[in-house]
């Protein structure tokens, strides 16, 4: 399974997310609503998530290695670089 695009929507600082991503694979299927966030060790990838009734916060979609993790956090936080250098609004078209 191969990323074939990647949108960035830059938000204005608030807290320590700086962007909303959609992945999109083999042209196929795509991911919504991964987070770009500021951690004290740099920028990292948060997977979409919904809130459970018991209060606990659950991914609702992600990768199940870490060898796919990192591909697609490198691929995710390349792109998010590159919009960084651009306008507010979606990058990636």
């Amino acid at each position: 399974m191969k990323i074939t695009d990647v949108r960035v929507r830059k938000v204005t600082k608030q807290g320590k997310m700086r962007a909303v991503v959609s992945v999109t694979f083999d042209n196929e299927f795509v991911v919504h609503d991964i987070k770009v966030i500021e951690g004290e060790r740099g920028l990292f990838i948060a997977m979409p998530s919904k809130k459970s009734s018991d209060g606990e916060y659950r991914d609702i979609a992600h990768p199940i290695n870490s060898d796919m993790r990192g591909v697609l956090q490198s691929t995710i936080l390349e792109a998010y670089d590159k919009a960084a250098d651009e306008p507010e609004g979606e990058s990636g078209e």
